[in-house]
């Protein structure tokens, strides 16, 4: 509805005829001043100045911080990714969502300082953000802020609850992979991968009714070694033995772009905990920097993710797995082993993000109705959420459509056009005439792209989808 309501009333209209698109309040006050009027108090108020964080963390811990949280089972999907689109629009494809979604975030970060000083508030989630934006926007839309915070939550439980089901898929795929090569050895006939998914069933439920996070601290520091030693291991198998680069397809199908898209978004965005990191650093003013940490972060990770996706498909083709590691040679022990390791990695991991997604419903919804009972409550809800992750991966055991569909659906529109809807409301009267016309178009631009994304990369992911169910 906000997105309708900004096409019917675009800005170059709204700008060159006032009279027709503005009230008469409006109308008045843009003859006075260019922006909104600030009290002498907001002008000196600094929400940097006034947060106060227990443990802050400095930059580079919250570089290591945001470098981990980017740098997930996306990156093992991307050589599928550029088998969609040929490694020549995958190079630089990559390159450019890589810029359009550390630019979106730049856009977050100061649009959420600038609502902070308006309102006297130290830091905000990004719900709060999204809210205090729409209440400086247009008026005609101010009506829509006490809804915008659950449109933001319904996404960003999506996002976490899909990431879950995504864990699920890729555990049971690699452990199934190890297991089937030793039964087609004895002569023994494969199992479907659901009954894995059933076999990880009670250990997910039972690692999701763990209430506080420091007891997966030691869990979380093994599935990072973990996960390092089954890097290397990929890495060794990858470079081993490449093709000619004329082997492979520089340029892809039409129908794969779509794919391609919601899986590098999938793989980049890690837009759920940069304004917790940001609002958690000693000295915040040096996450938005030009050397911030934002920047920093994102330059080798768009890099990395460009180099893990060009050599993936350059080693493998078109017939390169959903996840690297299902690629790897099924009769060789440190393949097995990268799988297995890789395995327990995510499944620490669906405690983490399951935990996430808990927080989000339990915090905002259920805690404050839930007068009796409680602990089991609370407890029904960490099962349920739990078997949910279990059920819709049993129901789309596809891992690279499962992450393409993740990616179009939650992340082009947290990532990419909230952002640009945030910034758009903050500064709406703040910009007058060329450079307020100038200015949004760009942002229009950044939107545009998110909803073709979201629109094109949701309905291919289901296509295929539904026809990989129904064959």
């Amino acid at each position: 509805m906000i997105l309708l309501s900004l096409i019917i009333e675009p800005p170059v209209i709204r700008q060159s005829f006032p009279i027709f698109f503005r009230s008469d309040k409006e109308a008045a006050l843009s003859t006075v001043y260019v922006s909104p009027p600030k009290s002498s108090n907001e002008k000196t108020y600094d929400p940097y100045d006034n947060r106060e964080v227990k443990h802050p963390t400095t930059y580079w811990e919250t570089l290591i911080h945001m470098l981990k949280a980017s740098l997930g089972t996306g990156i093992l999907a991307m050589p599928a990714a550029f088998s969609n689109a040929g490694w020549l629009v995958a190079t630089i494809g990559t390159m450019v969502i890589g810029l359009i979604c550390t630019y979106s975030i730049h856009m977050l970060i100061s649009s959420e300082y600038e609502l902070c000083k308006r309102k006297k508030q130290p830091s905000m989630t990004y719900p709060a953000t999204a809210q205090a934006a729409v209440e400086e926007g247009p008026e005609k839309l101010r009506w829509l802020s006490p809804y915008v915070p659950h449109i933001c939550n319904v996404f960003l439980l999506l996002y976490q609850i899909g990431s879950c089901c995504i864990y699920v898929v890729f555990m049971a795929s690699n452990i199934k992979d190890v297991v089937d090569y030793y039964q087609t050895a004895d002569g023994k006939e494969v199992i479907d991968i659901r009954w894995y998914m059933l076999m990880l069933l009670i250990p997910l439920i039972l690692a999701s009714w763990i209430r506080n996070l420091k007891y997966l601290a030691p869990l979380s520091s093994l599935a990072n070694a973990a996960t390092v030693v089954s890097f290397a291991i990929i890495f060794y198998y990858m470079f081993d033995g490449l093709p000619p680069l004329t082997d492979r397809a520089s340029v892809g199908s039409a129908k794969g772009f779509p794919l391609f898209f919601g899986t590098v978004l999938f793989a980049m965005e890690a837009i759920g905990v940069v304004m917790p990191l940001e609002n958690e650093m000693k000295k915040p003013k040096k996450f938005n920097s030009t050397f911030g940490v934002l920047n920093i972060a994102m330059i080798p990770i768009t890099l990395l993710y460009t180099f893990v996706g060009f050599f993936g498909y350059l080693k493998y083709g078109a017939e390169v797995k959903g996840a690297l590691t299902l690629s790897l040679p099924l009769d060789k022990y440190p393949a097995q082993a990268s799988r297995l390791l890789l395995a327990f990695a995510m499944f620490i991991t669906h405690a983490l993000a399951c935990y996430v997604a808990f927080d989000i419903v339990w915090r905002n919804y259920l805690e404050p109705r839930a007068t009796k009972r409680k602990l089991l409550k609370e407890y029904i809800l960490r099962t349920s959420l739990a078997f949910i992750t279990f059920l819709f991966a049993a129901i789309i055991p596809y891992l690279e459509l499962f992450i393409s569909l993740i990616g179009a659906l939650c992340l082009a529109t947290m990532g990419l056009s909230m952002p640009a809807i945030i910034q758009l409301f903050t500064y709406w009267y703040d910009m007058q005439g060329t450079k307020f016309i100038l200015w949004s178009c760009k942002n229009y631009f950044i939107i545009f792209v998110a909803c073709c994304g979201f629109v094109i990369g949701t309905w291919t992911s289901l296509q295929e989808i539904i026809e990989k169910v129904l064959a």
